[in-house]
Order: structure tokens, then sequence, then C-alpha cells
């Protein structure tokens, strides 16, 4: 006879899984930020369930390269930007350059949709409302503790399975859209390609490598350990730490991003809406269809992811230019003595804040920055692995075969969807 389980044992197991989640939970939810919602929208608008396949794919190439960019954090101690000063100076100003317009772009994106969101829900000008959430976001990551910012940043990803309950109430016909997983539908023109890209481009984005490798840099300091390069003895632990979160973490941001798509696959494009050019024109589309309570809960997820995403983005970008020009940054430090990484957090989300007042549309362009994050990702995703099979940098904790291989694979596809992206415009140019 088996012995009854333990509900005590398990409750302790689920907690003890709980505390492993941090930086690659927080980092796979950041992924589904207001303007990937507004992208996986427009991709469920125009090609259905089309797409749906392309998640399946990125799902694994997702999770080795935010692997890799965790394990460089902890392993040698230092970012991907200090990284690239020490071993590959030649690519870093470019590399750091580009992420900050796509990042500033992003930003402008997120707090656009996120006023235009309130608006909706609550009326009022949005544009106040993009303003506030920016000095709000500022706020929040200049006040609070580190350990602190961490743990609300971890419980805010509860806030995209407003977007579970969405695909929930949206009528999906299952059968078809479990299908578009395994059954490809491909279309050759530069719509399409276009798509592909963004997808890619929303899902690996070159923010969310640094973001994670400098949080599992805090994770060390606030543990007061030293990196594994240090003391390889105790990496078995700390990788398997790493695979786990990140795992989780890339899962549940699939799972989001699959259910936007189906949502307004069963929605937009069943009813011909097939143009959506925002996350908050998507909520709007879908309350004369799907309802009342499927728009609120669509608007409210945006609000919610926005408040998630805003500070990874703010904050990745901080990180990059400190490990670039070599000055102290951490937001565990106080603001006196790490004033550039708070001004670049400032400045950035202020920035992209200010977009709307200046005549740029931040949330047109949302499409085209995760357009623009596609093709970033490949170069630095090739200097990541670079990095991370280099003795000098990892000591003896240098990849396995198994990373190297698919680790190089998920690069190969970047590189091949940004030149099927080039190849098609190019065409249309002609």
């Amino acid at each position: 006879m088996e012995p009854a389980e333990n509900p005590e044992t398990n409750r302790n197991g689920f907690r003890s899984f709980l505390k492993t989640l941090g930086p690659g939970l927080v980092t796979g939810a950041a992924d589904d930020d207001p303007s990937g919602i507004g992208t996986h929208s427009q991709v469920g608008a125009e090609f259905g369930y089309g797409l749906a396949w392309t998640f399946v794919l990125s799902f694994p190439l997702m999770v080795v390269i935010q692997e890799v960019a965790a394990d460089i954090g902890r392993v040698t101690g230092v970012g991907i930007a200090r990284n690239l000063k020490r071993h590959y100076r030649g690519l870093l100003r470019w590399m750091v350059g580009l992420l900050l317009v796509a990042n500033v772009v992003n930003l402008g994106a997120d707090l656009s949709a996120m006023g235009a969101a309130l608006a909706l829900l609550a009326g009022g000008n949005e544009v106040l409302y993009t303003l506030l959430f920016g000095i709000l976001c500022i706020t929040l990551e200049v006040a609070i503790s580190y350990p602190r910012y961490a743990s609300v940043l971890k419980w805010t990803t509860l806030t995209l399975f407003t977007y579970v309950g969405v695909v929930m109430v949206a009528h999906v016909p299952w059968a078809q859209a479990l299908r578009s997983l395994v059954v490809p539908e491909i279309q050759w023109n530069v719509a399409y390609a276009t798509a592909l890209v963004a997808i890619l481009g929303t899902t690996i984005s070159p923010y969310l490598f640094f973001w994670q490798a400098s949080q599992e840099i805090e994770e060390q300091r606030r543990h007061h350990v030293k990196a594994l390069c240090i003391t390889p003895g105790e990496a078995g632990p700390e990788l398997r730490r790493i695979r786990l979160d990140t795992l989780t973490g890339m899962a549940f941001s699939t799972i989001v991003s699959l259910a936007i798509v189906f949502a307004t696959a069963a929605t937009l494009h069943a009813n011909g809406i097939h143009d959506i050019a925002t996350s908050q024109q998507a909520a709007e589309a879908l309350r004369p269809i799907a309802g009342q309570f499927a728009f609120a809960m669509f608007a409210v997820g945006i609000i919610g992811t926005g408040l998630l995403a805003v500070p990874v983005l703010a904050g990745s970008a901080a990180y990059a230019v400190t490990e670039m020009t070599g000055f102290p940054g951490s937001l565990d430090a106080k603001p006196l003595k790490a004033r550039l990484f708070y001004a670049t957090i400032a400045i950035t989300t202020l920035a992209g804040a200010s977009l709307s007042l200046v005549g740029i549309d931040p949330a047109r362009a949302l499409y085209w920055a995760a357009v623009v994050n596609g093709i970033l990702a490949a170069p630095l995703m090739a200097a990541m692995m670079l990095i991370i099979s280099n003795p000098r940098a990892m000591g003896r904790l240098t990849a396995s075969r198994r990373t190297k291989i698919l680790g190089w694979s998920a690069t190969a596809v970047m590189f091949a969807a940004s030149l099927l992206f080039l190849t098609f415009t190019i065409k249309s140019w002609l």
C-alpha cells in the first residue's frame, strides 16, 4: 500500500518552487509588454491562427538564449555589456546604441498604450496619463529598495492571467487553434515575413538579455555570494535553478502570447477586422464582439503588464550604459551612489513618454520596434554565444555541447528571419 501524500510536504514543495522563481519569471512576463500585446493582436487579427506555429518554434529558442544570458551574469558576475567591453569591444557601442533606440521607442509605445487603456476605462486625457505612468515607474524604481522592488515585479506578473481569462470568453474553435500550433500556414509575401520577424522580435528581445543577466548579478549581490567562475563547485544547484526559473518564465510568456493571438483571431479576424495597429485598438475592437468583460480585462492587462515591462526596459538600458562606461549601477544602490544609472532610467522613460508630445506616434511605431529588436537580436545572440563559449570569460563553466547546439540554432533562426524580412522588403521597393 502506497503512503498517502502529505499536504504539508506538497505545500512546502510548492513554496520552494515559488522561491526559485525570480529573474526568469519576471523576464518572461515582461516579454508580453503592451507593444508585444499590440503585435500579437495584429498577428491574430490579420492572419487568424496562421502564425500560431511560430510560438512553438520560438519557445525553445527563448528558453535557451535567456538561459545563456542568465548564465553569463551568474557565472562571470558582470553583465553582457561589461563582457562585451572585456572581450569584444568592437561590438559594444553599436549594440548598446541600438538597444537604447529600440528601448526608447518601446517605452514610448508601452506608456502610450497604458495611457490610452486607462482613458478607455475611465475617460480623460491619455497624454496626461502617459506622462503620469512614466513618472510613477521612475519613482518606483528610484524609491523602492531592490528586494522589495523585485518582489513587486514578481507579483505583477499575475496581471497577465487576464489574457487567459479573455481567451476563455472568446469562443475559440479549439480544434482549429490547436492544429495551427503544429501545421504551419506559410505565405510568401512581405506582410507575412514582417509579422514573422516581429513575433520573434517581441519574444526574443535584446533588452530581455541585458535585464536577466543583470538581475542574476543583483541576486548574487543580495545573497552575498561570489560569481560562479570563482566558486565553480557551487555551479550545479545554481545553474539548475536558473534553468527552472527561465523555463517557467518563458512558458508563461508563450501561453499568454498564444492566448492573445487566439482571442483576437476568434473575435477580430473572424469578424473581418484585420488591421489593428495598437493594443488599445485591440481592446476597443473586442468590446462589441466579445463583450464588456473581455474588453475590460484586455485593457486592465495592458496597464498591468506595462507597469511590469516599463521598469524592465528602462532598467536594461541603465545596466547597459553603466556597464559600458564603467560607472556603478544597481537597483539596490542609493540614487546619489549611482547617478548615471538612475539618470538613464529617468531619461529613457521620459523620452519614451514624450514621443507622443513631439508629433511621433510611438504606438504606431511599436510594430517596427519589434522588427528592429528582431534584427538586432541576431548579432547580439551571436556575441553572447561567443562569450559563453569563452574560457577567459566563463572559466571552467563554458557552455555545454547541448547549449552550444541550441544557442547557435536559435541564433541561426533569428538571422534567417531577419534575412527573409529584408529580402521581401527590398522586393516590395523595387
